[in-house]
């Protein structure tokens, strides 16, 4: 029968520990590292399902949705999978969840009245999304912010405006939504010409510029309908303006609306029509014995 040595019998229990605290620092090693290549996996998977999704697609609206869904679920599966590391890691410590789950949720009362405006972020976002307000590659005016959508996750829309300024709008202030890359849009031309001009004449020329856009093998791409002209909007001060629109492709109405104004000048100055500038009419005392004076301001 063998005698344990006393100095061997006093370093078990020290041994004992180490061995246990490096078994669990090992599991605690295992666990963080299964959570990222778990979330990696997840994640990849989201983005080639979304891809697969995107190539059987023929509407670029439906595109969209699924690239603005695919990067939201991404989110939503990272954040799940590292609460669940997390209270696998504290338990692994010995650190209880349930009490902390408990103290989690009477703080969370209390922390939940000083940030409202966070927690209607998320479920703000979560209904613009759910609700295909947004998505990412629209052209959207949220209050006074406009620009392109970049990204939209559930605390925030990131906006690019022309100017190539980037706005971050949280959720909560987003109180109404103009999108204007849906479906199709209607590029507005208004036209101002001469009191002295022929208004029906100056109305053929922009059917005649309008149909001949529509048979460009650019811009005819970009047309979805005929012009059509509402007729005198307004008496300008120094104009009649003259409106029309065309029917076009989501984002095409700017580019439509620039060059539709470049052949219209062009085409009223072949005509001699006059595109006026600004004109002030003055009207001397007749006791002057002057007749009626026009100046022009530029």
């Amino acid at each position: 029968m063998s005698v344990t040595p006393e100095w061997l019998q006093a370093m078990l229990p020290g041994m004992q520990g180490l061995g246990g605290l490096l078994a669990s620092a090992m599991r605690i090693c295992g666990i963080v590292i299964g959570a990222w290549v778990l979330i990696a996996v997840a994640q990849k998977a989201v983005r080639a399902m979304r891809m697969r999704i995107a190539s059987r697609l023929d509407d670029r609206e439906a595109v969209q949705r699924a690239e603005t869904l695919g990067r939201v679920i991404r989110y939503l599966v990272a954040v799940i999978v590292s609460l669940v590391a997390g209270m696998l890691v504290l338990s692994e410590m010995g650190i209880s969840v349930a009490p902390i789950l408990g103290a989690a949720g009477v703080a969370g009362l209390a922390v939940g009245f000083g940030a409202q405006s966070l927690v209607k972020d998320y479920f703000t976002g979560f209904f613009l999304l759910v609700e295909d307000q947004i998505r990412q590659g629209d052209v959207v005016q949220l209050g006074e912010h406009s620009g392109l959508v970049e990204q939209v996750t559930l605390r925030y829309v990131q906006l690019r405006d022309y100017d190539g300024h980037v706005h971050f709008v949280p959720n909560s202030t987003i109180t109404s939504v103009v999108n204007m890359g849906r479906g199709h849009a209607q590029a507005v031309v208004d036209v101002g010409i001469s009191y002295n001009a022929d208004v029906d004449a100056a109305m053929s020329l922009m059917r005649e510029v309008g149909t001949s856009m529509r048979l460009d093998p650019v811009q005819g791409g970009r047309i979805v309908g005929d012009l059509e002209i509402a007729g005198v909007e307004r008496w300008a001060d120094s104009a009649v303006v003259i409106r029309a629109r065309f029917k076009v492709a989501p984002l095409e109405q700017w580019n439509v609306r620039r060059e539709m104004l470049r052949r219209l000048k062009q085409a009223f100055d072949r005509a001699g029509i006059e595109i006026p500038f600004p004109q002030v009419v003055f009207h001397l005392s007749p006791a002057t014995g002057h007749t009626l004076g026009r100046l022009s301001a530029d």
